[in-house]
């Protein structure tokens, strides 16, 4: 949905394309960072993480960090 609400505020001409670059960029990073999750070969490990861990919020984990200086 955050791609989508994006693309429909650029449309809408509340965003610029910069705005939808960062959400773009940041769904990536998400994704990469579940792929990194479910890529093991522990299937167990992660079927029971999954179960009783905590809601995981992939959106949130792909965050751009700040900078260090």
């Amino acid at each position: 949905m955050h791609v989508a609400n994006a693309t429909d505020r650029f449309r809408s001409g509340d965003a610029d394309a910069f705005d939808v670059d960062h959400v773009v960029f940041q769904y990536s990073r998400a994704a990469k960072e579940l792929w990194k999750f479910c890529n093991t070969d522990n299937v167990e490990l992660i079927a029971e993480q999954i179960h009783e861990a905590p809601k995981i919020d992939w959106w949130e984990r792909g965050a751009p960090r700040p900078r260090r200086r």
